[in-house]
């Protein structure tokens, strides 16, 4: 019986080696050489040792060892600086068709793992072997449903390299990612994996994605660099800026900082700046570690890429340094480098007009000749010609809102400062506007997708979107107005507050989707959300639920969030006249403010003041409405740093009705000008009226017209001076400009309302003066304004 085992099995080989000799060859040289060949592979120490090797065993070589020959060439090239040119040495090595050849013919005996390898490392070296590559990716479709995570998650990369996103074989993938999400436990190959299908997968989809990177996060250690940059990857491809999983990412980025180079750092800031995801720690660690990698670039091709990543964020210092590398390459640059250092240029409000004229000519993409138009607008004596006009035209059709912005906004600044109006050009950059108003009215009409809409609303600024398609902007926003929810609703908030535009609609809608999805909102964003409310002076509807939620939110969250985000965030309840108790706590500490003070060493000086600013208000806000928190006032000396620096003047329509208050209350001695309150709130008027309504004069204070008096300082808590005659009252009077209110309506700002609230608690009766009514034709005489000024003092029109 064992004799006709060994006879059966020895005429079913000669079969096997008849029906096909190259298999029998294979399986034959297995058995005895293989490992020694492989061992022989893994000792070179360059390409032409393996091609000898290849060159000598070409006959005998299996599958297995032609995997082993394209890592260990593959490996060589990673350690290698001038990579494109090594590559070409491979590729046209004459040894490298013979492993092309080897490859072809026995794919069909490779194992999953090998087959999608050899593939991987086919398209990195050889981008010329199409059909090798093609016979591949065949073969792996042929096997996909078998194949395991890592395989597959390793495929779809290859896929994803051949930029085949939108393939039926890349919508497979998706599909059996899908069907099997519940067993997958490797977040590694989750995270490939999600990256290659995130432009096929629905909204539901990426919603599961997205959880259950969160439930296998904890699985990876923090080392995982590259699997959180891919996580961030797939929510910048799904435009999701969802926190909880960014902040943890960002976690792993700054415990791993050290160890991450140019090219990590680099696309990280790219991804958090396409999410508008602000890590302040991680800008500045990131602008330290970049900075010390300045004299390390010499050659365009690095030296492009730090100066995109650190130029934006840079301080003065690394900035010079930068500017000095580049002109002495400028020559260098190729024309997509070039692009990229304008667009860098263009964040650090700086310019080069040599790059920019010697690009414009040749560039043909909508958003790179914006790029190019927008630096040379901001050069000095610059002047666009027929030539660069006709360009423009010639892409209008194609260009979105914000190249149409971009376009818009250099135009104008043209035409503002060419003094020669009459010139032709000029003439031509009239007509050039008028075409992008029309285009861009066009676009926002044809528009139909909220989420399309806003990539393209997101970075829009300056006066020609304000004046030309603000209006429309809204109603489309209003037309699409369902489609807000719970992803997208902290960044429509955030372009109202830019707008300034006023919209009962819009802001219900966002109080609605907070309300009845709040579950879904992170802490992180409730500042936008709140924003606009504040500004605008507005409650919605679902007043009381809406700020309970929001509050609720943050006093959850009061440990991970930015003290700068927290300060803001203070500033905007209390405007809104809310006041949280342990959100106030949190801020108003020592070691809180100890903190802050740290951050804003690093911050640009308009930032640092501004959030300088926002802490004061909201001190002053606490002390005057919440005295029962017994909050400190400790800002006497910055406030009196600040308002020595802005005396000011009076404008026009101040210096008239001081002149006109001087007539209607009896002498200039009877009003006071430009008065400082405590609390250092700057009121443009005060007058005291007695028990009888008439006008007290104070002591000799006469000011020249259109000047404001000397401030004497003094402890600033309380109102200064002999106290008022029993039944007297003070008075403030504001005159209020057009930032008072919002854009598109006469309705009052925040900030205003809480002022009036504010001086009435200091015991003021405060009368404001909207400019819409002094500058309107009711009150175009001076005996309107005077009777316009009895009637709002003392009540009636004639004295």
């Amino acid at each position: 019986m064992k004799n006709y085992l060994l006879d059966s099995l020895f005429i079913n080989m000669l079969r096997l080696r008849a029906i096909c000799p190259f298999s029998w060859r294979v399986f034959q040289f297995r058995t005895c050489s293989c490992k020694p060949l492989i061992s022989q592979m893994i000792t070179c120490t360059d390409e032409e040792q393996v091609f000898d090797l290849i060159e000598k065993n070409k006959a005998i070589l299996s599958e297995k060892q032609v995997e082993c020959a394209f890592n260990i060439l593959w490996q060589f090239q990673k350690q290698k600086t001038s990579f494109l040119k090594n590559v070409d040495c491979i590729r046209d090595h004459p040894q490298f068709l013979t492993l092309h050849n080897l490859a072809t013919s026995q794919m069909e005996f490779m194992n999953d793992d090998t087959l999608v390898n050899v593939l991987y490392i086919t398209q990195q070296c050889a981008t010329e072997a199409h059909d090798l590559v093609a016979a591949l990716v065949t073969e792996a479709w042929r096997r996909l449903e078998r194949f395991d995570i890592n395989v597959l998650s390793k495929f779809s990369s290859c896929l994803a390299n051949q930029n085949l996103y939108f393939s039926p074989l890349m919508g497979k993938i998706a599909d059996i990612v899908h069907r099997n999400l519940e067993t997958i436990e490797d977040l590694r190959s989750l995270s490939v994996l999600m990256v290659s299908i995130s432009s096929l997968i629905s909204q539901r989809f990426q919603e599961q994605l997205v959880n259950k990177t969160e439930h296998l996060f904890d699985t990876i250690d923090s080392s995982q660099v590259n699997v959180a940059r891919r996580i961030v990857q797939f929510l910048r491809n799904i435009k999701y800026s969802y926190y909880p999983l960014l902040e943890r990412c960002n976690k792993v980025f700054l415990s791993n900082m050290n160890h991450l180079d140019l090219d990590s750092i680099s696309k990280i800031l790219s991804l958090y700046h396409s999410l508008q995801f602000h890590s302040f720690e991680f800008v500045e660690t990131a602008k330290k570690r970049l900075a010390e990698m300045i004299p390390l670039f010499d050659h365009p091709d690095g030296f492009v890429k730090l100066f995109v990543a650190l130029g934006p964020i840079a301080g003065p210092e690394e900035k010079k340094q930068l500017k000095s590398t580049l002109l002495l390459m400028s020559e260098e640059l190729t024309r997509q480098q070039a692009l990229a250092v304008m667009g860098a240029m263009e964040e650090m409000e700086s310019r080069n007009s040599h790059l920019i004229k010697k690009y414009l000519k040749i560039s043909v993409i909508p958003s790179e000749i914006s790029i190019l138009v927008y630096a040379l607008s901001i050069l000095p004596s610059s002047h666009l010609d027929e030539v660069g006009i006709s360009r423009i035209e010639a892409i209008l059709p194609q260009c979105d809102l914000n190249d149409l912005n971009g376009f818009a906004t250099s135009v104008l600044r043209w035409i503002h400062y060419d003094r020669k109006c009459l010139d032709n050009t000029t003439g031509k950059q009239l007509k050039l506007l008028q075409k992008l108003d029309h285009f861009g009215l066009q676009r926002l009409r044809k528009c139909n997708n909220l989420n399309l809409l806003w990539e393209e609303l997101k970075s829009l600024k300056g006066d020609w979107f304000a004046e030309s398609l603000l209006e429309e902007t809204a109603g489309t926003l209003h037309r699409l107005m369902d489609e807000i929810n719970y992803k997208n609703v902290a960044e429509i908030a955030s372009f109202i507050s830019r707008t300034n535009y006023f919209s009962t609609l819009l802001l219900d809608r966002i109080a609605s989707v907070v309300v009845q999805q709040s579950e879904k909102i992170h802490p992180y964003v409730i500042l936008d959300i709140i924003l606009p409310f504040s500004i605008f002076n507005y409650d919605p509807p679902q007043n009381d639920e809406f700020f309970r939620i929001c509050i609720q939110y943050l006093n959850s969250y009061l440990s991970g969030l930015d003290p700068l985000m927290l300060v803001f965030l203070g500033y905007s309840l209390a405007t809104l006249g809310y006041f949280p108790e342990d959100l106030l706590k949190a801020i108003f500490n020592i070691k809180f403010l100890a903190k802050m003070d740290s951050q804003l060493e690093f911050l640009c000086s308009s930032l640092n003041m501004k959030v300088q600013f926002r802490l004061m208000e909201l001190n002053r806000a606490v002390c005057l409405e919440c005295p029962e928190y017994q909050i400190p006032w400790f800002h006497d000396r910055f406030c009196q740093q600040q308002y020595n620096k802005d005396i000011g003047s009076m404008n026009g329509a101040q210096q008239q009705i001081y002149k006109m208050l001087a007539e209607v209350l009896g002498g200039t001695n009877c009003v006071k000008a430009s008065v400082l309150t405590p609390y250092y709130h700057r009121i443009d008027f005060e007058c005291i009226l007695d028990k009888r309504k008439k006008a007290l004069p104070y002591g000799s204070h006469n000011i020249t017209l259109g000047t404001l008096p000397e401030t004497h300082w003094e402890s600033h808590t309380q109102i200064t001076g002999s106290r008022l005659p029993p039944g007297a009252e003070r008075i403030a009077l504001e005159f209020l400009d057009s930032r008072a209110f919002c854009r598109n309506i006469p309705h009052l700002k925040g900030k205003s309302a809480m002022k009036k609230r504010q001086l009435e608690i200091l015991g003021y009766r405060v009368i404001q003066i909207p400019h819409f009514q002094w500058n309107s034709m009711a009150l175009s005489t001076k005996e309107a304004r005077m009777d316009y000024l009895r009637e709002r003092i003392f009540g009636k029109s004639k004295s």
